[in-house]
């Protein structure tokens, strides 16, 4: 099923994320139940996933916002250790190697940030 053409939504300004800084949280409406997503910029790009750890369904951050190894290089699983790769969410470590994280598509323009809703992700209602 091709996906719904949906009005970008705010984020936050694009200076709020620092590379390898604290994330941006956000709640989205993942089929009906609202969840949590998150936002981090590693080597200048920013980019976006829910925060659900593609092994078992666990938010990953060891504390609100933070979501990077020590190094760091990659995204870790507070619960389970998986390491996941920034730029395309795919775990490279632990138990899950090989899945991916759900991306959250964003755009950076005119110094915001926007994510972009789809069949499956959609604003919470205000």
């Amino acid at each position: 099923m091709p996906e719904q053409a949906c009005e970008p939504q705010w984020l936050c300004a694009a200076d709020a994320l620092r590379d390898g800084g604290d994330a941006v949280l956000f709640d989205v409406v993942e089929f009906g139940r609202t969840v949590q997503a998150f936002a981090v910029r590693h080597q200048g790009r920013a980019v976006a996933y829910l925060n659900r750890c593609a092994h078992v369904p666990a938010e990953m951050d060891w504390q609100p916002g933070k979501f990077w190894d020590q190094e760091r290089r990659h995204l870790i699983c507070s619960v389970h250790g998986a390491l996941y790769d920034p730029p395309s969410g795919q775990c490279v470590s632990g138990p899950c190697v090989g899945a991916r994280l759900h991306a959250v598509r964003l755009d950076e323009r005119d110094g915001q940030l926007y994510w972009y809703p789809t069949d499956r992700l959609q604003p919470v209602s205000a």
